[in-house]
């Protein structure tokens, strides 16, 4: 799908985190090159009092918004998944769509705008469409989730949840566009569509300058509908696209069944840092929340920077990837421990924590946070920020 309409570029960064992720849909670790492990004696009269300025940022603003304009889909929405993906060099004037309908075995036929992005210099191949229209052509689990069809009229991205994982993006997280505007990732779901990263609104998709009706999506017979009758409608460089069902998607049909019955990662996760912190902290007896918080906001901004550092630390929580593999754990019960994921990093660093004694209190806590990170001006700078947590949110 590289040869999708280009849509205006520039830099990726990961802005603060309004819903902490899924996968959704991360804290950061060691920055020094030093064994995480190795114990050294706490040198004499080095500690300083916490900074008297410490202002920490507050953590009941990143609370998603309240879905309330889409219902559950049920009875009322139908799905209709398509059988072919064509994307034509310009825009498919209305004759072609009614000689496109009326191919044998063509049940329906809509036609939504397309482009590609980059982040980063990463590309995304995205659809732009009408969230009303659409639901229909996405699979029931992804049709009848609310959380995505709202989160689309209010501009964000709905990705296809194999890119979010390849790419490492981070539920609730905001993507700036190349040379665009600034994205917020605000759902993940198996939405079926080979070769296409996500999905955002048709205004949205004007802002990000998408090229308007030139992604045409057929449903029919399973089985039935074929390839070739599109592209000779369309006209040559049309890219045509045989998805799972269709007469000529052998190669598609090889993909995990999975994929189009997928949920959506924001759902029964936690649904601000703060319930995540709080919710993490209880892996270990006697350590407060405000604690991770504190290692949060100083090791990636609450997800705002998650690396990798240049030490190669990874993830909200910078953990190293040795470490992880010793202390990272499971945190949403989703059957994966995935260091760039919020839900798994925070109770991950809870862990970690824990096991150098934190829940202990007093210089044990200390020495646990320089465990984390070998300097004792970062453990009086978490303390100090725990402090400002803890007077902010009594």
């Amino acid at each position: 799908m590289s040869a999708l309409p280009s849509i205006r570029s520039a830099v990726l960064l990961v802005a603060a985190v309004a819903v902490v992720t899924v996968a959704s849909g991360v804290v950061v670790m060691l920055v020094q090159d030093a064994d995480p492990f190795a114990g050294t004696a706490q040198p004499a009269q080095t500690r300083r009092a916490p900074e008297a300025q410490v202002r920490p940022e507050p953590l009941e603003s990143m609370v998603p918004e309240q879905v309330k304009d889409f219902g559950r889909g049920g009875p009322g929405v139908t799905p209709t998944p398509p059988r072919i993906l064509a994307i034509a060099r310009a825009t498919v004037p209305t004759e072609a769509r009614h000689a496109l309908a009326r191919l044998k075995h063509v049940q329906k036929v809509t036609v939504v705008d397309a482009g590609a992005i980059k982040i980063a210099g990463t590309g995304l191949n995205l659809l732009a469409v009408n969230p009303v229209d659409f639901r229909s052509w996405t699979p029931k689990a992804v049709a009848d989730e609310p959380a995505v069809w709202s989160a689309l009229t209010r501009g964000e991205l709905v990705a296809e949840a194999a890119s979010a994982r390849r790419l490492g993006m981070v539920l609730g997280a905001g993507y700036q566009v190349d040379g665009g505007p600034e994205l917020r990732l605000a759902a993940s779901a198996g939405l079926g569509l080979k070769g296409i990263d996500g999905i955002v609104s048709a205004e949205t998709g004007r802002l990000l300058g998408a090229a308007q009706g030139v992604a045409v999506l057929l449903h029919g017979k399973e089985g039935k509908v074929g390839a070739g009758g599109v592209a000779k409608l369309l006209g040559s460089g049309t890219q045509v696209v045989a998805l799972r069902g269709s007469r000529t998607a052998a190669p598609v049909q090889q993909q995990p069944p999975q994929q189009q019955e997928q949920k959506v990662a924001t759902v029964g996760r936690p649904g601000s840092y703060l319930e995540l912190y709080k919710q993490s902290a209880t892996r270990c007896p006697g350590l407060s929340w405000t604690v991770l918080a504190a290692i949060g906001q100083v090791e990636s901004g609450h997800g705002r920077n998650n690396g990798p550092s240049s030490a190669g630390a990874l993830g909200p929580m910078q953990f190293m990837p040795a470490t992880w593999k010793a202390y990272g754990v499971d945190g949403d019960g989703d059957g994966k421990k995935d260091i760039w994921s919020p839900y798994d990093a925070v109770p991950g660093a809870a862990n970690y924590l824990c096991a150098n004694g934190a829940g202990k209190g007093g210089e044990k806590l200390r020495k646990a946070i320089w465990f984390y990170n070998h300097s004792w001006s970062y453990v009086n700078k978490v303390m100090g920020y725990a402090e400002a947590y803890a007077r902010a949110y009594t």
